[in-house]
């Protein structure tokens, strides 16, 4: 089973160059509506459509709200994506800091208003 975490946006192009420039993701599909992304390892996805687009039911046209979301991002070196996003001008919502439960981590918001929590996980203090 996979899953593929979609959100309704008018936010693709932005979407898209977010996830792509800073993140590394790949673009395994994309059409006039809808953009398909993959994380650089190709281990999960995330989508973006459109909100309110004519091929949808009403039940898929309502775009995201803003608020109520986080997607945590695994990566080996925590510290190196920090500073390189740092370096690009990206705005860290919280500082790079370890957490007694084996988290060493940052977070940034992506155009949507999405959280994103990029941790390396490490040794609990307990």
């Amino acid at each position: 089973m996979n899953l593929n975490a979609g959100i309704f946006t008018n936010k693709i192009k932005e979407s898209k160059a977010f996830y792509t420039n800073h993140l590394g993701f790949g673009v395994a599909f994309e059409n006039e509506f809808y953009l398909l992304l993959h994380t650089p390892n190709k281990q999960a996805s995330i989508s973006f459509t459109q909100s309110n687009h004519h091929t949808q039911q009403p039940f898929f046209q309502t775009e995201y709200a803003g608020t109520g979301m986080y997607f945590t991002i695994e990566v080996e070196n925590v510290d190196t994506l920090y500073q390189e996003l740092k370096e690009k001008g990206i705005e860290i919502k919280i500082a790079l800091r370890d957490e007694p439960w084996g988290d060493r981590h940052f977070a940034i918001e992506d155009p949507n208003g999405i959280g994103i929590d990029i941790v390396t996980y490490t040794k609990p203090e307990n």
